[in-house]
């Protein structure tokens, strides 16, 4: 009996033991599953990871390849495939939209994509038009009921019967006067002579400075030195750049004519006279540098390319002298602080055949001349008049806009373009 007993605990022993044995075996199974399991997972992470950074670089690859080939003046479409390393990114370039273009690569490494856009935008140059006029040494003489809306800083004197100045004038250099003005705020100037400052009026006390039959709403007061001249805003160098970007995008040999008829041009240089005539409608997408004369007729218009130039400013250079007959209308872009700026770089001080001619009843531009002299005429409008000496006619206005303080100009698509954002988006 006690040899029966001494069996049956034995086989319960050895029963238990392959019961150990089983269940160790179980957890040493499932151990070893869950850790090839999560080194599985792991690896195959591990390759998302490593296939999702060959799919960014392939799309950063790509965005690089367009840039190359836009800034080479290399061919390139507007959408297609580059091999990276055995991946590929899509490349897809927009149209230029408000002087923009958008740039997006999407890079594919074994289909796990990763997609970067670049924002590529025309380069602008900030100028800065502090005032309504801004005049040079030759001075400025006012018609009857000219005004500016704005204000006045000159290196000549500022004559009239009767002119009005809205906002402040200052008269630069000893010798120069005002004269024949009612000016809305302060007066700054070397002699004032029959004119109504409504606020302060400071004359320069010394080697002659004098106040004749002028009145001060606010106070009369002098100083001792001489008020110091200001250059003009736009530098020879930037000008210069700008006739390069114009003749960059192609040369007109001879004189160009447009008339009753639209059409689009720039950049463009035009080696010769041009004639925008007769109704005609003037689409300008680049910087236009004219050697001869620019004349714009009756009923014309030029009105700069939204797409093009978006809310920047753009400008026509003419060498010789500028004529704009009655009822013209120069147009920005359309966007609020966009204008056309005419610059003339002749230096005729001819009151019969001036640098810068303005007409009757136009509107809507900045006319520059940097050694010549502007005249506008009667009833005429404009944004901004900057020149060597300036003459306006009876009744003619300056309503200067706020916006000028910092007007961005760019050549349009013919000028250099910039990198203004650089990202992943997916």
């Amino acid at each position: 009996m006690e040899k029966i007993k001494t069996l049956l605990i034995q086989n319960q022993k050895g029963i238990a033991a392959i019961y150990i044995t089983l269940l160790v075996l179980i957890v040493v199974f499932t151990i070893a599953m869950s850790i090839s399991i999560l080194t599985y997972n792991e690896q195959k992470i591990t390759g998302n990871i490593v296939k999702s950074s060959q799919a960014y670089f392939a799309s950063e690859a790509g965005i690089e390849d367009i840039l190359l080939r836009v800034l080479n003046t290399m061919n390139w479409s507007s959408s297609y495939t580059l091999n990276v390393g055995g991946n590929t990114a899509n490349i897809v370039v927009s149209d230029i939209i408000g002087g923009t273009r958008t740039i997006t690569s999407t890079g594919d490494a074994s289909n796990r994509t990763r997609k970067v856009q670049a924002i590529y935008k025309i380069s602008t140059d900030e100028i800065s038009f502090y005032y309504g006029a801004q005049v040079g040494e030759g001075g400025m003489v006012m018609g009857n009921n000219a005004r500016i809306k704005g204000n006045i800083y000159s290196n000549g004197s500022v004559t009239s019967i009767k002119g009005y100045i809205d906002d402040t004038i200052v008269v630069a250099l000893n010798g120069n006067r005002i004269e024949g003005l009612e000016v809305g705020k302060d007066a700054k100037v070397h002699k004032c002579k029959n004119s109504i400052i409504t606020g302060t009026l400071t004359y320069v006390s010394t080697t002659g400075g004098e106040v004749e039959n002028c009145t001060a709403g606010v106070l009369v007061k002098s100083q001792p030195n001489e008020i110091l001249p200001k250059d003009l805003p736009i530098s020879q160098n930037q000008i210069d750049q700008w006739k390069t970007d114009a003749e960059n995008g192609g040369i007109i040999i001879g004189d160009y004519t447009l008339s009753d008829d639209s059409q689009e041009l720039g950049p463009v240089k035009i080696e010769g006279n041009a004639l925008i005539d007769n109704n005609a409608f003037l689409n300008m997408k680049g910087t236009l540098w004219i050697t001869g004369d620019l004349r714009i007729d009756n009923g014309s218009t030029i009105e700069i390319d939204f797409n093009s130039y978006g809310e920047n400013s753009g400008v026509i250079v003419v060498d010789g002298k500028i004529k704009i007959k009655p009822n013209t209308h120069l147009k920005g872009s359309g966007e609020d602080e966009s204008y056309l700026l005419l610059l003339s770089t002749n230096s005729s001080l001819d009151d019969i055949n001036p640098a810068v001619e303005v007409d009757n009843n136009t509107d809507a531009a900045i006319f520059y001349a940097n050694q010549g002299l502007v005249i506008i005429r009667n009833n005429v409008q404009v944004r901004e008049i900057t020149g060597y000496k300036v003459i306006l006619d009876n009744n003619a206005e300056v309503q200067y806009e706020s916006g000028l303080e910092n007007a961005t100009f760019s050549s349009g698509t013919g000028g250099t373009w910039e990198i203004s954002s650089w990202k992943e988006i997916e």
